[in-house]
């Protein structure tokens, strides 16, 4: 086991270098340049020449590839964002620290409602329990996010006055943003968890343990139940990746300084090593997300954790 962990660690360096190429090659072909978003439309061609001089932005994009490459090594850095003149890292930690805490609360009140509604609706296929919950899920997934936030905004904080509009400044301020993404997250969730379990409880090993007379409480939570887990824990693992990516259209209605945020103000401003940076923490993320994805793998089936534990 600790030698396929180790493996897909190690996974992580072409994983940034290839990000940070192609996120180089994207910028390079973008209209506009630094030196303008910087210095504003009032400076002259010749100041923002300079600039970009300065920022290195005019050397070719394998040079200034590998001049980032060989700070990130040497150094420890990101680069300065052209923007703010500040260090990438302590500029980009606290945001992602923002959208982490999000992240979470999302992803649990998700998981710990469509999870076992999903499983609810698979067991009483058919009845009031799977077709109720089943047309909300439908409904909420055709419902645009931004149109539940802002639903929620005019509601809860205009009209009622309950919760903030925007910003993170208490609890309080939590609770719209969270409620707003989880609805949207929750819904798939419980389609994804409701198909997972039908087709386990469709296969012959459930049939047959139904055949030998085990109690059905068994047969769906012993049987089908760890089968059907599989699937969707791959999914909650990839669907916090994005979460952890930027939850733009929430932070953006809500005016959350999150990750998602700083992306879209990063492009607008072409502010390359803050892109740079975001992108990479976000591919760090999603390769540690996907090691822990299969770690749970392992201790739920027997079988792959056997194979892991052969591989070494």
């Amino acid at each position: 086991m600790h030698r396929y962990i180790i493996k897909r660690l190690l996974f992580l360096i072409p994983t940034v270098l290839g990000v940070t190429l192609i996120i180089f090659i994207v910028m390079n072909i973008t209209p506009g340049n630094p030196g303008r978003m910087i210095l504003g439309p009032n400076a002259t061609a010749a100041e923002v020449e300079a600039m970009n001089e300065e920022l290195g932005y005019n050397d070719p994009i394998l040079v200034r590839w590998f001049n980032y490459l060989k700070d990130i090594v040497t150094e420890g850095s990101f680069g300065q964002s052209y923007s703010t003149k500040r260090d990438v890292l302590e500029e980009l930690w606290p945001r992602f620290l923002i959208t982490l805490r999000l992240a979470v609360l999302v992803l649990a009140l998700s998981v710990c409602i469509g999870v076992p509604l999903g499983i609810l609706s698979a067991v009483k296929q058919n009845s009031l329990m799977d077709t109720i919950p089943t047309m909300i899920a439908f409904f909420l997934a055709a419902v645009p996010s931004f149109v539940v936030g802002i639903v929620l905004m005019y509601i809860f904080a205009l009209k009622l006055g309950w919760f903030p509009s925007y910003g993170l400044k208490s609890i309080q301020h939590y609770v719209l943003p969270v409620v707003s993404a989880t609805i949207c997250e929750l819904s798939a969730y419980l389609r994804f968890t409701k198909s997972s379990m039908l087709e386990a409880i469709r296969q012959d090993y459930v049939r047959t343990a139904r055949a030998k007379g085990v109690a059905e409480r068994t047969v769906i939570w012993k049987h089908a139940l760890k089968n059907a887990l599989l699937p969707v824990v791959t999914s909650i693992g990839m669907r916090f990746g994005c979460l952890l990516a930027g939850m733009v259209t929430t932070e953006q209605l809500f005016s959350i300084p999150g990750v998602g945020s700083l992306i879209v103000e990063s492009i607008s401003m072409k502010d390359e090593p803050m892109i740079i940076g975001c992108a990479v923490m976000v591919s760090i993320c999603f390769t540690l997300l996907m090691i822990g994805v299969d770690l749970i793998y392992a201790f739920i089936d027997p079988r792959i954790r056997a194979k892991y534990s052969k591989g070494g």
